[in-house]
């Protein structure tokens, strides 16, 4: 079994490796890879500069380095094959599940891709082949091809043969699924039934009929929902027609999940698509700026707004002092309940028929809190401007802004997902934006209407 390393010897492991592979010691290093998990060694290998962990790669057998590749981010993986054979990657690729070569593989440039492929067995390119014809985040894109399956009329003994052969090619076998002649998923059996059952006896007679499945086309989201609902360990895949084709299984799940995650935070920062393991500055700007250029573009709306209103400022320029307030609150209003319904509908906890329930859920929450607020500015501006009225226009507009932001933020994220984009989008530069802009034209309207009572 591989050793893991503890969080409080990764700073000597990682000092060691530097300095042997300054003296290129590779005999040493090798000796040390050895005995770690891949998952370990893949982290070894991001915390290295660029050239140190292309040399330390090459140093892992073959088969160490098909797991230790699948455990990298990206743009890692893109710079450690950018120097290596094709003959090399084909052969990384040959050790791989069918879903983490197909992975791979679609990363590659066509032409590298092409020529890989034609190196490999017929079986794993054919295999890698299939898995590309699905869409990349659905349950066809996730799914393994190696996963066991037996005729409904086979025996527990023969059943039991077919484990065994099976074995050889996977490392791990959760469930075994049960087939009639067209192929069409029938049921299930497990490990323990199988075990106690009688050799003679038909696996029909043992299976579970009432079993979860999904379709090739359903989204990965919606896979990892089901997974986390009816706590499974694996799922099988079949078309259209109810046939199997793939199962999907807990690990890759956890990477989904990671993966998501990963998604919807970027988005909340409009950093989408930004990978943490990439060091090209071209590559990193070209991420952020579409996003920042949402942002610049709403901010240079927000200061015509505010020069078409300058006659009112001029009269009462202490109305600029709250413009900060009134903006912040809108804001953090908005995101407030935009990340409770992207989070509740990112795990099934929200579904699109509860949007008229979360929608007056919502207009309690912002109706409560904008009074709160509008109440507490409304005195505080009272007795800083010595015009009680003025207070309570400012805590008015402070009320209807939160009251808008938080609607927008809570409804805005169902009609994306209605409409088939990531809901997480409602969130980040996009709705602090447009809260930014309504919210401060809101709060000149009303207060324009003001000034002639603060005159």
């Amino acid at each position: 079994m591989a050793r893991i390393i503890e969080e409080t010897d990764f700073t000597d492991v990682l000092i060691d490796i530097q300095q042997l592979i300054r003296v290129e010691n590779k005999g040493a290093l090798t000796n040390i890879l050895i005995d770690f998990h891949p998952a370990d060694i893949a982290f070894l290998l991001s915390q290295l500069k660029k050239d140190e962990r292309k040399y330390l790669f090459h140093l892992l057998p073959t088969e160490l380095g098909s797991d230790v590749i699948t455990e990298l981010d990206p743009p890692v993986v893109e710079q450690i094959l950018s120097k290596i054979s094709d003959k090399k990657i084909s052969e990384l690729v040959e050790e791989m599940d069918s879903d983490d070569a197909a992975d791979i593989i679609s990363d590659l440039p066509d032409d590298v891709a092409d020529r890989v492929l034609d190196q490999v067995t017929d079986e794993v390119s054919e295999e890698v082949k299939e898995l590309l014809t699905y869409e990349e985040d659905t349950a066809g894109g996730i799914m393994a091809l190696e996963f066991v399956a037996v005729d409904e009329e086979s025996s527990v003994n023969d059943t039991i043969e077919v484990l065994r052969k099976a074995k050889e090619e996977m490392d791990t076998i959760h469930s075994i699924w049960i087939v009639n002649q067209d192929n069409s998923l029938t049921g299930s059996v497990s490990l323990t039934d199988l075990v106690l059952a009688h050799g003679n006896s038909s696996v029909k007679k043992i299976m579970m009929t009432d079993i979860n499945k999904v379709t090739t086309d359903i989204d990965q989201e919606e896979v990892a929902i089901i997974f986390r609902k009816y706590d499974l360990v694996t799922l099988p895949v079949v078309n259209e027609l109810s046939q199997l084709v793939g199962e999907i299984t807990i690990d890759d799940i956890v990477d989904v999940l990671d993966e998501e995650i990963d998604e919807d935070i970027s988005m909340l920062a409009g950093t989408k698509d930004e990978e943490i393991q990439e060091e090209s500055f071209l590559k990193i700007s070209w991420v952020r700026l579409p996003w920042l250029v949402i942002a610049f573009i709403g901010q240079l709306i927000s200061a015509l707004i505010i020069e078409s209103y300058q006659g009112s400022l001029k009269q009462v320029i202490a109305l600029i002092f709250f413009m900060p307030v009134i903006m912040a609150m809108g804001g953090n209003s908005g995101i407030q309940s935009s990340t409770i319904v992207i989070r509740g509908l990112a795990t099934g906890e929200i579904s699109l028929t509860g949007m008229r329930r979360r929608f007056f859920r919502e207009l309690r929450v912002s109706l409560f809190i904008g009074f709160i607020f509008g109440s507490a500015i409304a005195i505080l501006v009272g007795l800083y401007l010595q015009n009680q009225m003025m207070g309570i226009m400012i805590g008015i507009s402070l009320n209807i802004v939160i009251l808008q932001a938080s609607l927008f933020g809570g409804v805005i994220p169902f009609f994306l997902k209605r409409a088939d984009i990531d809901p997480a989008l409602a969130s980040g530069p996009f709705i602090t934006t447009f809260n930014d802009i309504l919210g401060l034209l809101i709060y000149l309207v009303i207060l324009t209407q003001s000034v002639s009572i603060y005159l």
